[in-house]
Protein backbone atom coordinates (compact mmCIF):
# COMPACT_ATOMS: atom_id res chain seq x y z
CA UNK A 1 0.00 0.00 0.00
CA UNK A 2 1.52 3.33 -0.95
CA UNK A 3 1.54 6.33 1.32
CA UNK A 4 -1.81 7.47 0.11
CA UNK A 5 -2.81 10.52 1.95
CA UNK A 6 -5.15 10.01 4.60
CA UNK A 7 -5.11 11.72 7.25
CA UNK A 8 -3.62 12.78 9.39
CA UNK A 9 -3.23 14.24 12.67
CA UNK A 10 -1.64 13.66 15.78
CA UNK A 11 -2.36 13.32 19.38
CA UNK A 12 -0.76 16.08 21.22
CA UNK A 13 -1.34 17.03 24.73
CA UNK A 14 1.56 19.30 25.20
CA UNK A 15 -0.36 21.96 23.43
CA UNK A 16 -3.85 20.59 23.72
CA UNK A 17 -5.21 17.71 21.73
CA UNK A 18 -5.08 17.75 18.08
CA UNK A 19 -3.36 15.47 15.90
CA UNK A 20 -2.77 12.12 16.83
CA UNK A 21 0.41 13.27 18.21
CA UNK A 22 -0.16 13.37 21.91
CA UNK A 23 1.71 14.17 24.97
CA UNK A 24 2.07 12.73 28.34
CA UNK A 25 1.40 13.88 31.83
CA UNK A 26 2.94 17.20 32.88
CA UNK A 27 5.82 16.66 35.28
CA UNK A 28 5.35 17.59 38.88
CA UNK A 29 8.44 19.81 38.81
CA UNK A 30 9.82 21.86 35.97
CA UNK A 31 13.21 20.72 34.68
CA UNK A 32 16.16 22.95 35.56
CA UNK A 33 16.96 25.61 32.98
CA UNK A 34 19.39 24.55 30.30
CA UNK A 35 22.86 26.08 30.57
CA UNK A 36 23.85 27.58 27.21
CA UNK A 37 26.73 25.84 25.50
CA UNK A 38 28.86 28.24 23.43
CA UNK A 39 29.80 25.40 21.10
CA UNK A 40 26.16 24.81 20.19
CA UNK A 41 25.31 28.45 19.63
CA UNK A 42 22.39 30.27 21.27
CA UNK A 43 20.02 28.03 23.19
CA UNK A 44 16.58 27.41 21.78
CA UNK A 45 13.84 29.48 23.40
CA UNK A 46 12.07 27.69 26.21
CA UNK A 47 8.55 26.76 25.06
CA UNK A 48 5.71 28.20 27.03
CA UNK A 49 2.97 26.10 28.56
CA UNK A 50 0.09 27.34 26.44
CA UNK A 51 -1.05 26.14 23.06
CA UNK A 52 0.58 27.36 19.90
CA UNK A 53 -2.36 28.42 17.76
CA UNK A 54 -0.21 28.43 14.64
CA UNK A 55 0.40 24.71 15.09
CA UNK A 56 -3.30 24.22 15.80
CA UNK A 57 -4.22 25.97 12.57
CA UNK A 58 -1.78 23.88 10.52
CA UNK A 59 -3.15 20.64 11.98
CA UNK A 60 -6.73 21.67 11.29
CA UNK A 61 -5.89 22.63 7.69
CA UNK A 62 -4.05 19.35 7.21
CA UNK A 63 -7.02 17.36 8.47
CA UNK A 64 -9.53 19.23 6.32
CA UNK A 65 -7.31 18.81 3.27
CA UNK A 66 -7.08 15.07 3.88
CA UNK A 67 -10.87 14.70 3.91
CA UNK A 68 -11.21 16.76 0.73
CA UNK A 69 -8.47 14.76 -0.99
CA UNK A 70 -10.12 11.46 -0.20
CA UNK A 71 -13.42 12.73 -1.55
CA UNK A 72 -12.24 14.33 -4.80
CA UNK A 73 -8.89 12.68 -5.47
CA UNK A 74 -7.48 15.91 -6.90
CA UNK A 75 -3.79 15.27 -7.57
CA UNK A 76 -2.88 18.93 -7.20
CA UNK A 77 -4.01 19.06 -3.55
CA UNK A 78 -0.89 17.36 -2.11
CA UNK A 79 1.20 19.92 -3.98
CA UNK A 80 -0.87 22.79 -2.63
CA UNK A 81 -0.63 21.53 0.95
CA UNK A 82 1.25 18.28 1.77
CA UNK A 83 -0.78 17.40 4.85
CA UNK A 84 1.10 14.31 5.88
CA UNK A 85 4.50 15.96 5.88
CA UNK A 86 3.10 18.89 7.85
CA UNK A 87 1.46 16.64 10.43
CA UNK A 88 4.59 14.56 10.94
CA UNK A 89 6.66 17.74 11.33
CA UNK A 90 4.34 19.08 14.01
CA UNK A 91 4.42 15.70 15.73
CA UNK A 92 8.21 15.68 15.69
CA UNK A 93 8.34 19.12 17.31
CA UNK A 94 5.95 18.03 20.05
CA UNK A 95 7.85 14.79 20.58
CA UNK A 96 11.14 16.69 20.98
CA UNK A 97 9.44 18.97 23.47
CA UNK A 98 8.17 16.01 25.50
CA UNK A 99 11.52 14.21 25.49
CA UNK A 100 12.80 16.60 28.12
CA UNK A 101 11.11 14.00 30.34
CA UNK A 102 12.12 10.31 30.59
CA UNK A 103 11.74 8.71 27.16
CA UNK A 104 9.78 5.65 28.30
CA UNK A 105 7.14 7.75 30.06
CA UNK A 106 6.74 9.89 26.94
CA UNK A 107 6.37 6.83 24.70
CA UNK A 108 3.80 5.33 27.05
CA UNK A 109 1.86 8.59 26.99
CA UNK A 110 1.82 8.66 23.20
CA UNK A 111 0.65 5.04 22.99
CA UNK A 112 -2.01 5.65 25.60
CA UNK A 113 -3.52 8.42 23.52
CA UNK A 114 -3.10 6.74 20.14
CA UNK A 115 -4.26 3.18 20.70
CA UNK A 116 -7.70 3.35 22.41
CA UNK A 117 -9.34 5.31 19.54
CA UNK A 118 -7.83 2.81 17.11
CA UNK A 119 -9.13 -0.10 19.19
CA UNK A 120 -12.64 1.33 19.08
CA UNK A 121 -12.37 1.72 15.32
CA UNK A 122 -11.02 -1.83 15.04
CA UNK A 123 -13.89 -3.34 17.04
CA UNK A 124 -16.45 -1.75 14.73
CA UNK A 125 -14.52 -2.42 11.50
CA UNK A 126 -13.67 -6.04 12.31
CA UNK A 127 -17.22 -6.80 13.42
CA UNK A 128 -18.60 -5.37 10.18
CA UNK A 129 -16.08 -7.32 8.07
CA UNK A 130 -16.90 -10.59 9.83
CA UNK A 131 -20.65 -9.99 9.42
CA UNK A 132 -20.04 -9.40 5.70
CA UNK A 133 -18.31 -12.74 5.22
CA UNK A 134 -14.69 -12.31 6.30
CA UNK A 135 -13.10 -14.83 8.63
CA UNK A 136 -10.21 -17.20 9.38
CA UNK A 137 -10.74 -19.21 6.19
CA UNK A 138 -11.03 -16.20 3.88
CA UNK A 139 -7.30 -16.19 3.11
CA UNK A 140 -6.70 -19.93 3.32
CA UNK A 141 -4.43 -19.62 6.37
CA UNK A 142 -6.67 -19.67 9.47
CA UNK A 143 -3.87 -19.79 12.02
CA UNK A 144 -2.00 -16.89 10.40
CA UNK A 145 -5.29 -14.94 10.19
CA UNK A 146 -5.67 -15.09 13.96
CA UNK A 147 -2.02 -14.14 14.46
CA UNK A 148 -2.24 -11.08 12.23
CA UNK A 149 -5.14 -9.73 14.30
CA UNK A 150 -2.50 -8.74 16.87
CA UNK A 151 -1.66 -5.80 14.59
CA UNK A 152 -5.07 -4.37 15.50
CA UNK A 153 -3.78 -4.21 19.08
CA UNK A 154 -0.34 -2.78 18.32
CA UNK A 155 0.02 -1.57 14.70
CA UNK A 156 3.70 -2.31 14.19
CA UNK A 157 2.54 -3.43 10.74
CA UNK A 158 -0.68 -2.78 8.83
CA UNK A 159 -3.64 -4.48 10.56
CA UNK A 160 -5.30 -7.16 8.37
CA UNK A 161 -8.49 -6.41 6.47
CA UNK A 162 -10.67 -8.00 3.81
CA UNK A 163 -9.94 -6.93 0.23
CA UNK A 164 -13.24 -8.17 -1.20
CA UNK A 165 -16.57 -8.75 0.56
CA UNK A 166 -20.25 -9.15 -0.28
CA UNK A 167 -20.95 -5.48 0.38
CA UNK A 168 -23.94 -6.29 2.61
CA UNK A 169 -26.02 -7.59 -0.30
CA UNK A 170 -24.68 -4.98 -2.70
CA UNK A 171 -25.43 -1.91 -0.58
CA UNK A 172 -21.72 -1.19 -0.32
CA UNK A 173 -18.89 -1.72 -2.82
CA UNK A 174 -17.06 -5.02 -2.41
CA UNK A 175 -13.89 -3.09 -1.52
CA UNK A 176 -15.50 -1.10 1.31
CA UNK A 177 -13.23 -2.60 3.97
CA UNK A 178 -10.10 -1.74 2.00
CA UNK A 179 -11.35 1.83 1.65
CA UNK A 180 -12.15 2.48 5.31
CA UNK A 181 -8.79 1.22 6.63
CA UNK A 182 -6.73 3.61 4.46
CA UNK A 183 -5.94 5.89 7.46
CA UNK A 184 -4.26 3.08 9.38
CA UNK A 185 -0.94 3.50 7.55
CA UNK A 186 -0.50 6.83 9.32
CA UNK A 187 -0.94 5.29 12.75
CA UNK A 188 1.59 2.60 11.88
CA UNK A 189 4.17 5.15 10.70
CA UNK A 190 3.50 7.41 13.67
CA UNK A 191 4.01 4.53 16.07
CA UNK A 192 7.44 3.76 14.62
CA UNK A 193 8.47 7.42 14.76
CA UNK A 194 7.46 7.57 18.41
CA UNK A 195 9.38 4.41 19.29
CA UNK A 196 12.54 5.61 17.50
CA UNK A 197 12.31 9.28 18.49
CA UNK A 198 14.85 9.13 21.35
CA UNK A 199 17.47 7.79 18.91
CA UNK A 200 16.41 10.21 16.16
CA UNK A 201 16.70 13.17 18.52
CA UNK A 202 20.20 12.14 19.63
CA UNK A 203 21.32 11.71 16.03
CA UNK A 204 19.84 15.05 15.03
CA UNK A 205 21.63 16.84 17.87
CA UNK A 206 25.00 15.31 16.94
CA UNK A 207 24.87 15.41 13.13
CA UNK A 208 21.80 17.49 12.25
CA UNK A 209 22.25 17.99 8.52
CA UNK A 210 23.47 14.46 7.84
CA UNK A 211 20.56 13.03 9.84
CA UNK A 212 18.05 15.18 7.94
CA UNK A 213 19.36 13.90 4.62
CA UNK A 214 19.32 10.19 5.48
CA UNK A 215 15.53 9.56 5.04
CA UNK A 216 15.17 11.07 1.52
CA UNK A 217 18.34 9.31 0.37
CA UNK A 218 17.00 6.00 1.66
CA UNK A 219 13.63 6.74 0.05
CA UNK A 220 15.33 7.24 -3.32
CA UNK A 221 17.22 3.96 -2.92
CA UNK A 222 14.14 1.98 -1.87
CA UNK A 223 12.17 3.30 -4.84
CA UNK A 224 14.93 3.06 -7.40
CA UNK A 225 13.73 -0.30 -8.71
CA UNK A 226 16.76 -2.07 -7.27
CA UNK A 227 14.90 -3.11 -4.12
CA UNK A 228 11.91 -5.42 -3.95
CA UNK A 229 9.02 -3.32 -2.64
CA UNK A 230 6.75 -6.21 -1.67
CA UNK A 231 6.11 -7.27 1.90
CA UNK A 232 5.15 -5.68 5.19
CA UNK A 233 8.69 -4.65 6.06
CA UNK A 234 9.16 -2.62 2.88
CA UNK A 235 5.73 -1.05 3.29
CA UNK A 236 6.73 0.27 6.70
CA UNK A 237 10.21 1.29 5.53
CA UNK A 238 8.77 3.26 2.59
CA UNK A 239 6.47 5.33 4.78
CA UNK A 240 9.19 5.86 7.39
CA UNK A 241 11.75 7.16 4.89
CA UNK A 242 9.19 9.30 3.05
CA UNK A 243 8.33 11.45 6.06
CA UNK A 244 11.34 10.90 8.33
CA UNK A 245 12.92 14.24 7.46
CA UNK A 246 9.67 16.07 8.21
CA UNK A 247 9.63 14.52 11.68
CA UNK A 248 13.29 15.48 12.14
CA UNK A 249 12.64 19.03 10.91
CA UNK A 250 10.00 19.36 13.61
CA UNK A 251 12.57 18.23 16.17
CA UNK A 252 15.14 20.65 14.74
CA UNK A 253 12.60 23.47 14.97
CA UNK A 254 11.98 22.77 18.64
CA UNK A 255 15.71 22.53 19.35
CA UNK A 256 16.25 25.95 17.78
CA UNK A 257 18.45 24.60 15.00
CA UNK A 258 16.66 26.59 12.30
CA UNK A 259 17.10 29.78 14.31
CA UNK A 260 20.87 29.34 14.47
CA UNK A 261 21.33 29.79 10.74
CA UNK A 262 20.99 33.11 8.91
CA UNK A 263 17.41 34.13 8.21
CA UNK A 264 17.88 34.16 4.44
CA UNK A 265 19.06 30.53 4.21
CA UNK A 266 15.75 28.68 4.53
CA UNK A 267 13.79 30.96 2.13
CA UNK A 268 16.65 30.55 -0.35
CA UNK A 269 17.01 26.78 -0.10
CA UNK A 270 13.38 25.70 0.31
CA UNK A 271 12.24 26.79 -3.21
CA UNK A 272 15.15 24.81 -4.67
CA UNK A 273 14.08 21.75 -2.67
CA UNK A 274 10.51 22.17 -3.91
CA UNK A 275 11.77 22.46 -7.48
CA UNK A 276 13.72 19.19 -7.13
CA UNK A 277 10.66 17.46 -5.72
CA UNK A 278 8.45 18.73 -8.54
CA UNK A 279 11.04 17.72 -11.15
CA UNK A 280 11.22 14.23 -9.66
CA UNK A 281 7.44 13.98 -9.81
CA UNK A 282 7.38 14.98 -13.48
CA UNK A 283 9.96 12.31 -14.35
CA UNK A 284 7.80 9.55 -12.87
CA UNK A 285 5.47 7.44 -15.03
CA UNK A 286 1.84 8.56 -15.13
CA UNK A 287 -0.98 5.99 -15.10
CA UNK A 288 -3.60 8.39 -16.44
CA UNK A 289 -2.34 11.42 -18.44
CA UNK A 290 -5.73 13.12 -17.96
CA UNK A 291 -5.27 13.10 -14.20
CA UNK A 292 -1.57 13.87 -14.15
CA UNK A 293 1.19 12.77 -11.80
CA UNK A 294 0.09 12.12 -8.23
CA UNK A 295 2.55 13.13 -5.54
CA UNK A 296 1.05 10.49 -3.24
CA UNK A 297 2.18 7.73 -5.60
CA UNK A 298 5.84 8.82 -5.85
CA UNK A 299 7.45 8.54 -2.38
CA UNK A 300 10.82 10.20 -3.19
CA UNK A 301 9.09 13.19 -4.80
CA UNK A 302 6.66 13.37 -1.90
CA UNK A 303 9.54 13.26 0.57
CA UNK A 304 11.46 16.09 -1.13
CA UNK A 305 8.40 18.27 -1.76
CA UNK A 306 7.25 17.84 1.86
CA UNK A 307 10.70 18.80 3.16
CA UNK A 308 10.71 22.06 1.19
CA UNK A 309 7.15 22.92 2.22
CA UNK A 310 7.75 22.15 5.89
CA UNK A 311 10.95 24.21 5.89
CA UNK A 312 9.00 27.27 4.81
CA UNK A 313 6.18 26.72 7.31
CA UNK A 314 8.59 26.26 10.21
CA UNK A 315 10.65 29.24 9.08
CA UNK A 316 7.55 31.44 9.27
CA UNK A 317 6.30 29.84 12.49
CA UNK A 318 4.77 32.80 14.34
CA UNK A 319 4.08 31.96 17.98
CA UNK A 320 0.37 32.57 18.55
CA UNK A 321 -0.66 32.16 22.16
CA UNK A 322 -3.81 34.05 21.15
CA UNK A 323 -5.53 34.09 17.79
CA UNK A 324 -4.91 37.06 15.49
CA UNK A 325 -8.22 38.93 15.31
CA UNK A 326 -9.07 37.88 11.71
CA UNK A 327 -8.77 34.22 12.75
CA UNK A 328 -10.68 34.35 16.03
CA UNK A 329 -13.91 33.34 14.30
CA UNK A 330 -12.36 29.97 13.41
CA UNK A 331 -11.41 29.15 16.99
CA UNK A 332 -14.36 26.81 17.50
CA UNK A 333 -13.74 24.71 14.38
CA UNK A 334 -9.98 24.57 14.87
CA UNK A 335 -10.35 23.62 18.55
CA UNK A 336 -12.89 20.91 17.72
CA UNK A 337 -10.64 19.39 15.06
CA UNK A 338 -7.70 19.46 17.45
CA UNK A 339 -9.68 17.80 20.23
CA UNK A 340 -11.07 15.11 17.94
CA UNK A 341 -8.29 14.77 15.38
CA UNK A 342 -7.81 11.03 15.80
CA UNK A 343 -11.53 10.36 15.48
CA UNK A 344 -11.92 12.54 12.40
CA UNK A 345 -8.93 10.90 10.80
CA UNK A 346 -10.00 7.35 11.56
CA UNK A 347 -13.69 7.69 10.64
CA UNK A 348 -13.74 10.07 7.68
CA UNK A 349 -13.09 7.32 5.09
CA UNK A 350 -15.90 5.22 6.57
CA UNK A 351 -18.20 8.24 6.32
CA UNK A 352 -17.30 8.72 2.66
CA UNK A 353 -17.97 5.04 1.92
CA UNK A 354 -21.38 5.23 3.60
CA UNK A 355 -22.46 8.11 1.37
CA UNK A 356 -22.95 5.68 -1.54
CA UNK A 357 -25.90 3.71 -0.07
CA UNK A 358 -27.43 6.98 1.13
CA UNK A 359 -27.21 8.75 -2.24
CA UNK A 360 -28.08 5.87 -4.60
CA UNK A 361 -31.79 5.65 -3.60
CA UNK A 362 -32.24 9.33 -4.45
CA UNK A 363 -31.67 8.51 -8.13
CA UNK A 364 -34.82 6.40 -8.04
CA UNK A 365 -36.88 9.26 -6.64
CA UNK A 366 -38.73 11.06 -9.47
CA UNK A 367 -38.54 14.47 -7.83
CA UNK A 368 -34.81 14.22 -7.07
CA UNK A 369 -34.03 12.84 -10.51
CA UNK A 370 -35.96 15.63 -12.23
CA UNK A 371 -35.02 18.64 -10.15
CA UNK A 372 -31.73 17.97 -8.36
CA UNK A 373 -29.98 15.58 -10.70
CA UNK A 374 -27.20 18.13 -11.01
CA UNK A 375 -26.61 17.85 -7.27
CA UNK A 376 -26.71 14.06 -7.22
CA UNK A 377 -24.07 13.89 -9.94
CA UNK A 378 -21.83 16.50 -8.30
CA UNK A 379 -18.62 15.44 -6.57
CA UNK A 380 -19.49 17.87 -3.80
CA UNK A 381 -22.64 16.04 -2.76
CA UNK A 382 -20.86 13.03 -1.17
CA UNK A 383 -18.78 15.48 0.85
CA UNK A 384 -21.92 17.30 2.02
CA UNK A 385 -23.39 13.98 3.11
CA UNK A 386 -20.16 12.80 4.72
CA UNK A 387 -19.76 15.83 7.01
CA UNK A 388 -22.84 15.00 9.15
CA UNK A 389 -21.69 11.37 9.27
CA UNK A 390 -18.28 12.48 10.52
CA UNK A 391 -19.96 14.61 13.19
CA UNK A 392 -22.06 11.60 14.18
CA UNK A 393 -18.89 9.53 14.53
CA UNK A 394 -17.44 12.24 16.79
CA UNK A 395 -20.51 12.04 19.01
CA UNK A 396 -20.46 8.25 19.16
CA UNK A 397 -16.73 7.58 19.45
CA UNK A 398 -14.89 10.84 20.08
CA UNK A 399 -15.17 10.54 23.86
CA UNK A 400 -12.59 7.73 23.67
CA UNK A 401 -9.95 10.38 23.02
CA UNK A 402 -10.90 12.10 26.27
CA UNK A 403 -10.71 8.87 28.23
CA UNK A 404 -7.34 8.04 26.65
CA UNK A 405 -6.03 11.48 27.65
CA UNK A 406 -7.39 11.13 31.20
CA UNK A 407 -9.90 13.92 30.63
CA UNK A 408 -13.59 13.99 31.50
CA UNK A 409 -15.50 12.59 28.49
CA UNK A 410 -17.21 15.23 26.34
CA UNK A 411 -19.71 14.52 23.59
CA UNK A 412 -18.90 17.56 21.47
CA UNK A 413 -15.98 19.72 22.65
CA UNK A 414 -16.87 22.84 20.69
CA UNK A 415 -15.68 25.84 22.75
CA UNK A 416 -18.16 28.52 23.67
CA UNK A 417 -17.50 32.12 22.78
CA UNK A 418 -16.74 34.23 25.84
CA UNK A 419 -19.58 36.53 26.81
CA UNK A 420 -19.23 40.12 25.78
CA UNK A 421 -16.49 39.35 23.29
CA UNK A 422 -16.76 41.21 20.03
CA UNK A 423 -16.69 39.30 16.81
CA UNK A 424 -13.57 39.72 14.78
Amino acid sequence: MTTTESGAFEVDSDTMPLRVADSSAIPAQSPPPEIPDPARGPAAPVPKGGRDRYFDLLRALALIRVVIYHNFGWTWLPLLFPSMGVMFALAGALMARSLSRPAMSVIRGRLRRLLPPMWMFGVIALTAMILDGWGPHAEGHPNWWWGKLAFWVLPLSTPPFATSLHGFDGHLPSSWAEQIVVPLWYLRAYLWYVLLSPLMLKAMRRLPWVTLLVPPVLSAILNSGLVDQSGRLMETATDFTTFGSCWLLGMAHHEGLLRRIPQYVVPSIAPLVLAVGFWWLQQSPVDDPRVGADLEAVPPAQAIWSIGFVMLLLHLSPSWEQWPRPLERFNGLVSLLNSRAVSVYLWHCAALVLTEPLIDPLWDNDFCYTHVRWLLSSQWFPLLVAVPLILLALLLFGWVEDVAAHRSPRLFPYPRRAKGRRRA
